[in-house]
């Protein structure tokens, strides 16, 4: 009766934890309402979000002003001036591989507030500035670039910063306080850092900043209750029954497809061949683009076309013509000292600026009669002229789609890809090809050429574009890669308590107690008798329940004494609970346990790898990062990067930035000068940049830390700080602010302050504590009264401008 009563106040507890709240208008900002012009932005466009409550908003291309108006940053700011409590939250789905900039707020080169994700680097940014105008930065090793979304929570009390990442807490850090003292004309950016940097690709949602403690509640209300509630287990049971009836009715229906197959596979008949919805039959010969194909037993066999070398005579040149697969001589134009096939344009201009448009037609330049230019929305600084009409465009101009455009010559597998002053073709993934224009493009047989993963008991099967593994006949799925010989948890070959879970593995299977149950698998006992067991060996609860009137305090008081318990970690190893094989020792960790292989035992050298066994030699591509592979190697789990080879013209461009020559995914430079190729790095102004598909994404020079020194200095034009002896030299010094000096005037002053000098504008001083005499001609000594320490007073000149020189 008691454990009922103890169970119900449990319940009834929880049901108080689950009350939401919510939060007052003046504490809380929504960024999207603020930003009243973004919906009109260039490149960002209303999608569809995590969920449907609230908008979400596309974050594309470099042509974007994602900039709240002055008035509605103002608004903004001034929620968040004087404030030592706030929280960044926002929700994400970041582009693969990209790097940009989430939220920043920023007064010239004073950077109040900026968040950045860096998904070259795996990492997560925060820069500030503090109260004496000092730039600081915080490095989060995460990524959130991985194409999946996300939710971000970043709260500041005081001097701490707590990082949340999907109602985790990841990161806690003692840092600096920020400055929230914003002038006005303060600029607040989303997605961007400014109008030509730091470009986010990706969707956003529910960008807030509160001005709460704890502000991640409002995004993670289950992180404000001291203990799961009775609501929350019933929710997770029938969460959990639900997919377990979901992987049931898929499993069935993947074991009726493969037997479908099977059945097929029995059949005898005559194979005919399907290739672009036409059939043929067996041994047919056809041309298919630039290929000669023959159906053999079903199967379409192709071939590419030889093109021999034309022999052209004088006054023609090789070219493509539409529909053919080689190239065929035709004449050419001589025009300035410069050859043009047949169709080509050249534009020029006559003495008095007018533009003429010229075409090769019969051997010939003729001239073409120009109508008049279409009116561009684009301002002037954004067209550029070419050199084949006469007409301008608008920067970013889809050639692809005009009517004469070159999409039509992209003809089969083939994409037309727009450049700043044309287009040109390229295959689609999974395609190589068959010209050297890209036009005509054959699939890539990944099962012919071993570029596959297929592993144990199946058999590659090509498709269009890529590939699948069929289990062999007999054989059971484990994964997309593998299968094993028996389905031991259909045939009960297994020794899985009735009240566990069965799952196939490669020569085995596991077992896995179901929701509600607790054990190894092989034995389940239920919650109930775990929780009696926590009440029997807690002291505290023992002797609540010897009483034969409780009330409601007694309750709590062994509701905590149960979740200490009853909560605390559970050492599967020494209570036999785990699943370590053969010569593997277990050992316990928190929140489960590990299985190592000791030196000199003779183990399987299987891996664990993502709730899945691979075994030793397997090697494997990861399902979210599809440029690292991974293999199994007695035991331990190897991972790197694939190796780039520039000269394959199959290399995936996405793992290997450097082999893509389209100049679409070069960067330019600030000044204008310098372009750099897709994955090129450099270093400029103490930074380490790097350039991703058309984006710059640059980070701070990491500078060894300097042992055992009081004072450092960074001398002009390096980036790493050194030590040095004489304090007046420093940048950075250890003030004591127990210490102080008293100035000419008597007026105490800490060690560190600042002053301007009486009676001038062109001096500034400093107090400096030093524990020796030092001499110099720039600076003024004097004795605190309050100690024997030496002091200096440091003067600096000023300059008209404001600006202190040495």
């Amino acid at each position: 009766m008691g454990l009922f009563k103890l169970y119900f106040a449990l319940c009834t507890l929880g049901l108080f934890y689950a009350s939401g709240f919510g939060v007052d208008p003046a504490l809380h900002v929504d960024i999207f309402e603020e930003f009243d012009n973004l919906k009109s932005s260039a490149g960002v466009s209303q999608v569809q979000g995590f969920h449907n409550e609230t908008r979400a908003y596309l974050f594309e291309g470099t042509s974007r002003n994602a900039r709240a108006s002055l008035k509605a940053a103002e608004r903004i700011l001034q929620k968040l001036r004087g404030r030592t409590e706030f929280t960044l939250l926002l929700t994400l789905k970041q582009e693969k591989f990209s790097s940009g900039v989430l939220l920043s707020i920023h007064y010239g080169e004073q950077r109040f507030l900026e968040v950045e994700s860096s998904g070259l680097r795996n990492e997560i940014r925060l820069f500030f500035q503090t109260s004496d105008r000092r730039q600081q930065r915080e490095v989060f090793p995460y990524s959130l670039a991985d194409g999946h979304w996300h939710k971000v929570s970043l709260a500041f009390s005081a001097t701490q910063v707590v990082l949340h990442i999907d109602c985790n807490r990841i990161y806690e850090r003692i840092v600096e306080m920020p400055s929230m003292d914003f002038p006005r004309g303060t600029n607040i950016w989303l997605g961007q850092r400014n109008d030509a940097h730091g470009f986010f690709r990706g969707v956003m949602q529910d960008v807030q900043l509160v001005v709460i403690p704890h502000g991640y509640i409002i995004q993670c209300p289950d992180l404000n209750r001291t203990c799961p509630t009775c609501n929350d287990f019933h929710g997770l049971v029938q969460k959990i029954m639900e997919l377990q009836d979901i992987l049931g009715k898929t499993s069935s229906k993947l074991a009726l497809a493969e037997e479908k197959m099977k059945y097929l596979d029995g059949c005898y008949c005559e194979r005919t061949c399907t290739l672009n919805r036409e059939i043929y039959r067996d041994d047919d010969a056809w041309i298919d683009g630039c290929r000669n194909c023959t159906c053999s037993n079903g199967t379409v066999e192709c071939e590419s076309i030889f093109c021999p070398p034309p022999q052209c005579p004088p006054d023609t040149a090789p070219i493509y013509m539409p529909g053919a697969c080689c190239k065929e001589c035709q004449p050419v134009c001589l025009f300035r000292g410069r050859v043009y096939v047949e169709g080509d344009r050249k534009s020029v201009h006559d003495s008095e600026g007018n533009c003429l448009l010229f075409e090769c037609r019969d051997r010939s330049m003729r001239r073409v009669e120009i109508t008049s230019c279409p009116e561009l929305n684009c301002p002037e600084s954004e067209q550029i002229t070419l050199t084949d009409r006469c007409c301008k465009v608008c920067r970013g101009h889809d050639f692809c789609a005009e009517a004469a455009g070159h999409s039509r010559n992209c003809v089969e597998n083939s994409d037309c890809i727009n450049l700043e002053a044309g287009a040109f073709c390229s295959c689609k993934e999974g395609y190589h090809a068959l010209r050297d224009d890209s036009a005509y493009c054959q699939d890539i047989d990944e099962c012919a050429e071993g570029k596959h993963y297929c592993r144990e008991n199946t058999m590659c099967l090509n498709t269009p574009g890529s590939f699948m593994c069929v289990c062999n006949t007999g054989y059971v799925r484990i994964d997309d890669y593998s299968c094993t010989e028996h389905d031991e948890c259909v045939r009960e070959l297994n020794t899985c308590d009735e009240n566990a879970l069965c799952f196939n593995t490669v020569g085995g299977h596991s077992c896995s107690c179901k929701p509600g149950y607790v054990g190894n698998g092989t034995v389940c006992r239920g919650n109930l008798f775990r929780m009696k067991q926590c009440i029997l060996h807690s002291a505290c609860c023992v002797s609540v329940l010897n009483h034969d009137c409780l009330d409601l305090t007694s309750y709590l008081v062994c509701l905590w004494c149960l979740l200490c318990f009853c909560m605390a970690d559970i050492d599967e190893c020494e209570m036999g609970r785990h699943s370590c094989a053969n010569d593997t020792v277990c050992f316990n960790v928190d929140g489960g346990y590990d299985c190592r292989c000791p030196h000199g035992r003779n183990c399987t050298g299987d891996c664990a790898h993502d709730g899945k066994v691979k075994h030793n030699g397997q090697i494997w591509v990861l399902d979210d990062d599809r440029c690292s592979v991974c293999s199994c190697q007695s035991g331990l789990v190897m991972c790197r990067r694939m190796v780039c080879d520039c000269e394959n013209p199959t290399v995936d461009v996405l793992c290997c930035p450097e082999c893509d020559p389209r100049l679409s995914s070069q960067c330019l430079h600030q000044n204008g000068l310098l372009a750099y190729s897709n994955g090129e790095t450099w270093e400029e102004n103490c930074q380490q940049c790097q350039c991703m598909r058309g984006e710059v994404d640059c980070w701070p020079i990491s500078c060894a830390p300097v042992a055992d020194c009081e004072f450092t200095v960074v001398p002009e034009g390096e980036c790493c700080p050194r030590c040095v002896t004489d304090p007046c030299l420093a940048d950075i010094i250890r003030n004591d602010i127990t210490k102080s000096c008293v100035d000419e005037y008597g007026i105490t002053r800490f060690s560190g302050s600042a002053w301007t000098k009486h009676g001038t504008e062109c001096s500034l001083c400093q107090c400096k504590v030093l524990d020796t005499y030092i001499t110099t001609h720039r600076h003024t000594r004097y004795k605190s009264p309050s100690s024997s320490t030496l002091f200096i007073i440091e003067y600096l000149d000023l300059n008209p401008c404001g600006c202190h020189y040495f």
